[in-house]
């Protein structure tokens, strides 16, 4: 299971950067090993223990606590079967939909519906939903920011070296304040919180610090003042002042007048959209390579903290169900409270590690080329909008699915730029794979669950 969530999912740690250009692939397995690795090490445990208690209701195996057992088997078994297909299809499908709808599965039919805690897993659905629109959301608004306060600029090398510290103090900041409030819990180390926040802005500060020495060294290739768009942004903003003078103007008139004004604001309304929609950044200008050559380095900072964030929220998938079986296999029983062994979720991350060196390149396309266009900027706000989505659920303990929510990161990206941006046929068929594991691994789970019991109990 563990193998197929690194050969499946890593695609979406390591797709964009790959996809953009920013990482080769061999640079991409390297960095994406050792973070996945340290995301579900460090912060796996505490997503591992939705998987492992918050979806089914363990009280109703107390009588016979080996069952939960072949069940828990039998869920590890039909996730990663169906992941295996998926993977050597190329089929970008979510670990999580397939585990939980095992779960689901053998619980229902095994325990009876009243064994499933319904409640719990239409929390878990609920995210499902929510974080591919959030990470949508986050996506768009950034890929806006961007655009607007860097390519959009009179000067957008000299915006990019002014704006890159920012953005390098956000995106370190949210990982190291979700790091060191749960993740390292397994080391043990006593901070209050106000130490963490400190330790948090401290890392963010640094890594800001060395990101302006090191974008202001670089220099850009071409005059200054040389046109990047066709329509340039001093045109927008002129209309922008024009349909505000035009709005204040109407305020003060009645009638006639009044009337004739209204029919300029709509005027010039729709012509603010419409040069919006034709306003497109000439991604092969020599200024604007020097620009995404520093997103680049923006998206592989945003790819690690991904790989994070994915390592922590993804091992859960694998190791949940091995923590329930292994803790009832050696107590006897089975306790809500049971904590993840240490053991396991080194054994969850070696697996995702070896899986993604092997067969991830097979998802990386999917993910990395074919929903939209990608530039290493655009890649960044998918990554980031998509990692800050992650690693808030995996603070909250929801087992959000990686898939959705950076699937539904780089579409945001891509409406930004327009519906023609984006690749309808291949979000359809990524959405039409969403649907159907759900139902997969739960038929899956409860056919092979009867004869896993068969097999060890005689």
């Amino acid at each position: 299971m563990a193998w197929n969530i690194g050969a499946n999912d890593v695609a979406n740690a390591m797709g964009t950067s790959v996809g953009s250009g920013a990482l080769t692939l061999k640079r991409a397995v390297i960095i994406a090993a050792i973070l996945e690795f340290s995301g579900a090490f460090f912060f796996g445990s505490r997503v591992s223990e939705t998987v492992q208690s918050g979806i089914i209701n363990a009280d109703m195996f107390t009588s016979d606590p080996r069952t939960l057992v072949y069940g828990m088997l039998a869920a590890l078994a039909s996730a990663g079967i169906w992941l295996q297909v998926a993977s050597y299809y190329g089929w970008p499908v979510s670990t999580t939909h397939s585990i939980v709808g095992a779960i689901v599965g053998f619980g229902a039919v095994v325990g009876g519906l009243e064994a499933v805690k319904w409640g719990e897993v239409g929390f878990i659905f609920s995210s499902w939903i929510l974080s591919p629109v959030l990470g949508g959301i986050l996506g768009y608004y950034i890929f806006n920011i961007i655009r607007k306060k860097v390519f959009y600029a009179q000067h957008p090398f000299a915006a990019a070296q002014q704006f890159t510290p920012f953005l390098v103090f956000i995106v370190i900041f949210i990982l190291a304040l979700v790091l060191t409030f749960e993740g390292l819990q397994n080391l043990h180390l006593e901070m209050n919180s106000l130490q963490k926040t400190l330790l948090a802005v401290g890392l963010a500060g640094c890594g800001s610090l060395i990101s302006y020495f090191l974008v202001n060294r670089m220099s850009p290739l071409i005059p200054e003042k040389t046109p990047l768009v066709a329509y340039g942004p001093h045109v927008s903003t002129e209309l922008e002042q024009a349909r505000q003078h035009l709005q204040s103007v109407k305020k003060a008139t009645e009638g006639e007048l009044r009337y004739h004004v209204s029919l300029l604001v709509e005027e010039v309304e729709g012509l603010e959209n419409s040069l919006h929609q034709k306003q497109e950044i000439d991604h092969t200008h020599s200024e604007n390579l020097k620009v995404e050559q520093i997103f680049s380095y923006l998206q592989i900072m945003s790819a690690c903290m991904m790989a994070f964030a994915h390592g922590a929220n993804d091992v859960a998938n694998a190791i949940g169900p091995l923590s329930a079986a292994v803790a009832i296999l050696t107590t006897g029983i089975f306790a809500v409270d049971t904590p993840v062994p240490t053991w396991a979720l080194a054994l969850g991350g070696v697996g995702i590690v070896i899986g993604l060196a092997t067969w991830g390149w097979r998802v990386m396309e999917t993910i990395g080329k074919k929903i939209t266009e990608l530039t290493p900027s655009r890649g960044f706000a998918a990554e980031f909008g998509a990692a800050t989505t992650i690693v808030l659920a995996s603070r909250l303990g929801l087992p959000v699915s990686t898939t959705h929510t950076l699937v539904g990161a780089v579409l945001g990206v891509g409406f930004a730029r327009g519906l023609e941006a984006v690749n309808l046929n291949t979000t359809r068929d990524i959405l039409v794979s969403w649907v159907v594991t759900v139902p997969l691994g739960a038929i899956l789970a409860i056919l092979l669950f009867y004869p896993i019991q068969a097999l060890f109990s005689s």
